[in-house]
């Protein structure tokens, strides 16, 4: 017996989907992070699942990891202590930035603060020109110079960005062999070499990320594998990627920018996969862990790519799953501000302490407390008995907070929830107008261990009318990397007009794109079979100062049909700005190749009509819209195919407690998940 194994790290607990080969059936489970030791959870995990299921180590063919450590390295700036070789004259690039503010129309808004501060940013002279050529050589004694100086002022690493590397790093990969020589203490990462693109604040910052989450993520990726080796299990350990693909650890842990998304886009993608399977083209996904809430688009059973993401304060400019943190977390806390107004977030208990509800030491009521409070928990174990639930706890921290706001226990938990409630909603809108589209054309997806719980009720704020609670929906972040394929992007900068003059030198770097993404899936992941090869462009108007990203067919590059491209530009800029000018000049600046290896993906069997209806294991006490009612509870595991019942309801299993409102009515469908339809 062969099995594949998807686990995905948390904010709060560890989720692990394994998959047997031969059937197709899933094993679940979740276990609580650790965070003052990341990855021994991994291993409680394996011993857990080896104890109740026989799935031992050397059974698993497949394993692939899903982790936070790195944008919670980001997010908390607990990286590493960098410094900045750039071009003489060009030392405050990263301060100057783009000149916007995070928020324009906030007159309390201000920049971040840079991960490199200023005065561990030094420079060279030497020039490289925008065609390529050496306008005056790279000056080896200021690169020398620059990393004794970086090494004595505490940088644990240094990150060579210097001007024009994109088209020609012959300056980049010399002052990097120069500062190994010179201070071979430092880590070095090249700017070109992360990411080469034309712009050189997006491509130094996205090396400055590289090189800030390098240290912890080396050692989590080194200490994962070998943990998993002297566990005796024969797999190649694979990590989730920003992109939606998956990639052999050990190159994570030097190509780290690219799984900075790593846990957020698996669960987009595993969405996706089963939104598919049910015949749901288009869905609005909500993933709610412990410390966050995360939503993405899915349009005609694709998940869609952005670059420009943020990691915590600072833009990622790498292709990635396009998206969004929203708002709160179960484990958000709640307070009160210094004028009276109750607020959500963005602390979170975490997994240590965790919600007071949880018995592990919370002394800070949280949304998962509220929701305590309120009723809708603690009807069975939560999280496969990971944690228990303590009614008391939640009740004596949610009530200080009422004594606060002077209102009563239970309306303090409802006005947690419609607070959390609201902040989502308000960041659902921005980035539905920003897509252009209406939230009610789609059908809302909740999934993590808190999308259940809050989903429905923000799809009622919504206006939308259609909601899919996934069968396991707990865990579809840790199956997204179960049918994630290998997969990587490479990036060539031309920035050439879209001519026949051009036609040359784009064939070229077509086929030196596609030579190394096949070298990168033969030699570095190890993967035989075929592989998938799309194309795009990042395409503009003379004169203007970005691009859009364009899908192009290979066959139009070898036949030189340059007016292919340039119509396939002019529709998707229409599209976007309901403008277009074909007889303007077109210009190329970026061409991207990605190249994938396809993963074959679980087959699982639609399940047949159940004959019975759906009947509830009892009624619960439920404070909801303002008044304690009776709700029928009932359990995920006797709901099967065809089985109905009307909202209000509590729906309890092991991964997810789903909170089913009035003016809801639910079904099951053949691959059990919950459709809902507002009435």
């Amino acid at each position: 017996m062969a099995w594949r194994l998807g686990v995905d790290i948390g904010g709060t607990f560890i989720d692990f989907c394994a998959m047997d080969e031969a059937t197709g059936e899933l094993t679940t489970l979740k276990v609580l992070t650790t965070p003052e030791e990341p990855g021994r959870e991994v291993m409680q995990g394996l011993e857990r699942l080896q104890a109740g299921h026989c799935l031992s180590p050397e059974t698993l063919a497949a394993f692939v990891h899903g982790t936070t450590v790195g944008i919670n390295t980001v997010i908390q700036r607990k990286g590493a202590e960098l410094a900045l070789l750039t071009t003489k004259g060009f030392e405050d690039v990263i301060e100057l930035a783009r000149l916007r503010m995070p928020e324009v129309y906030s007159l309390f808004c201000s920049r971040a603060e840079p991960l490199v501060p200023r005065d561990r940013v030094f420079s060279a002279r030497g020039r490289i020109l925008s065609d390529g050529s050496e306008a005056e050589p790279l000056n080896l004694d200021d690169v020398r110079a620059a990393a004794r100086a970086a090494e004595a002022a505490g940088a644990h690493g240094i990150i060579i960005a210097l001007l024009h590397a994109w088209r020609n790093p012959a300056h980049e990969q010399a002052a990097e062999a120069a500062i190994r020589e010179a201070a071979p203490g430092l880590f070095v990462f090249g700017s070109a070499a992360i990411w080469p693109v034309i712009r050189e604040y997006e491509r130094t910052t996205t090396a400055i990320l590289n090189g800030y989450v390098h240290p912890r993520i080396d050692t989590y990726l080194a200490r994962l594998e070998e943990a998993l080796a002297a566990r005796g299990v024969p797999a190649l350990p694979m990590i989730t990627k920003s992109n939606g693909g998956i990639m052999a650890a050990s190159l994570g842990r030097t190509a780290c920018v690219g799984m900075l998304l790593s846990g957020t886009a698996s669960g987009v993608m595993g969405a996706a996969f089963l939104a598919r399977q049910a015949g749901v083209a288009n869905a609005l996904t909500l993933d709610i862990g412990g410390t966050s809430a995360d939503v993405a688009l899915v349009i005609d059973g694709a998940p869609q790519f952005g670059t420009g993401e943020m990691i915590g304060e600072f833009p990622l400019h790498i292709p990635s799953v396009s998206v969004s943190s929203i708002g709160d977390g179960g484990g958000s806390i709640a307070w009160v501000d210094g004028f009276g107004v109750l607020k959500v977030g963005p602390e979170s208990a975490g997994s240590t302490p965790g919600p007071a509800c949880y018995g592990r030491g919370g002394d800070r009521p949280t949304i998962t407390d509220a929701m305590a409070v309120c009723g809708y928990l603690g009807h069975t174990p939560l999280a496969y008995s990971a944690v228990g639930l303590d009614r008391a706890r939640a009740d004596a921290v949610v009530g200080r907070l009422a004594e606060q706001l002077g209102l009563g226990l239970e309306q303090t938990a409802e006005a947690i929830i419609d607070v959390a409630i609201s902040s989502m909603f308000a960041e659902v809108n921005k980035l539905v107008a920003r897509h252009g589209v209406d939230p009610r054309d789609f059908a809302l997806m909740p999934f993590g261990g808190a999308g259940p719980m809050l989903g429905c009720l923000l799809a009622s704020e919504l206006g939308m009318t259609r909601v899919m609670i996934p069968r396991r929906p707990g865990v579809v972040s840790a199956l997204g990397g179960l049918i994630a394929d290998v997969k990587n992007d490479f990036v060539r900068t031309l920035f050439l007009d879209l001519d026949e003059e051009g036609l040359p030198a784009l064939r070229a770097a077509l086929a030196d794109l596609t030579a190394r993404g096949k070298a990168w899936l033969r030699d570095e992941q190890r993967f035989v079979g075929d592989a998938a090869i799309s194309l795009s462009a990042e395409m503009r108007y003379h004169g203007q100062s970005f691009e859009l990203d364009v899908p192009l067919q290979p066959a139009w590059m070898q036949d030189g049909d340059m007016a292919a491209m340039r119509d396939a530009f002019h529709a998707r800029h229409e599209a976007v700005y309901a403008f277009a000018d074909p007889a303007a000049p077109v210009q190329l600046v970026n061409l991207r190749l990605v190249i994938a290896g396809a993963t074959p993906p679980p087959v699982f069997p639609p399940e047949p009509l159940a004959a019975d209806t759906a009947t509830p294991e009892r009624m619960v006490e439920v404070f909801h819209a303002g008044a304690r009612r009776a709700m029928p509870l009932y359990l995920r595991a006797a709901l099967r195919h065809g089985h109905r019942f009307m909202g209000p309801a509590v729906v309890a299993q092991e991964d997810a407690t789903s909170c089913i409102p009035e003016g809801f009515s639910a079904w099951v469908d053949a691959f059990g998940n919950i459709q809902l339809e507002a009435v």
